[in-house]
């Protein structure tokens, strides 16, 4: 990764970070934000515990595919392992978003998933799956996410948060938000009653609709 490439890739974890903040996706230093850079095969991840106010391009860890150190003085995110399951086996995906949204992890929190709610679900696909419990930063984790994701671009950690995958980070960033939006009316409608789940169908044509032109 070239100098100017690799201040770009820590700048944009560092901005993202902030807008996790920003956007009310996550508190504290909970969440975490990656980059990956496929010409070299580096990943560009968050560190782990920095307030992300404080967090600098020059804090941003960068990571090998087998989670060897290359640059960086802090410890990656916990889930460093869990970003590179996800960039070694999805070759659509160069950019990931892990938040703690109210409303997402609350759907998480009961085990359930995501369903077409709203249309704006097809960020991510046809629904969204959830996982089944295992500890933050763990190797199962990283197992039951890749397991559970197939080829949706998101996936529910159970008792956790969602993971946003995306062909770049401002996508992954997209979809995390769109999701909450989601969640929150599912949330809603769940407590006025029985929602309207739309149809598979329904789903393909927003599929088709969201293939020709880019949905922020």
């Amino acid at each position: 990764m070239n100098i100017k490439k690799k201040k770009k890739k820590k700048e944009q974890v560092v901005r993202y970070g902030k807008k996790l903040i920003d956007r009310r996706l996550t508190t504290g230093s909970g969440g975490h934000i990656s980059v990956y850079n496929r010409e070299k095969n580096l990943v560009a991840i968050s560190p782990s515990g920095l307030d992300y106010y404080e967090t600098t391009p020059e804090d941003i860890v960068i990571l090998d595919m087998d989670g060897n150190l290359v640059e960086g003085k802090h410890r990656p995110s916990s889930e460093a392992g869990m970003h590179l399951a996800f960039y070694k086996n999805r070759a659509d995906v160069s950019g990931i978003v892990h938040t703690h949204s109210k409303f997402a992890t609350a759907i998480a929190c009961m085990g359930w998933e995501l369903p077409a709610v709203h249309y704006l679900i097809g960020m991510a696909g046809h629904r969204v799956k959830c996982t089944g419990y295992a500890t933050y930063g763990s190797d199962e984790l990283a197992k039951k996410a890749l397991e559970t994701i197939g080829d949706s671009n998101a996936v529910l950690l159970a008792n956790h948060g969602l993971i946003a995958l995306g062909e770049d980070v401002d996508r992954a960033f997209s979809t995390a938000e769109h999701l909450e939006f989601v969640s929150e009316v599912y949330y809603l409608t769940k407590t006025l009653g029985t929602p309207n789940i739309l149809s598979d169908e329904d789903m393909d044509e927003v599929m088709k609709k969201f293939g020709t032109f880019k949905y922020r």
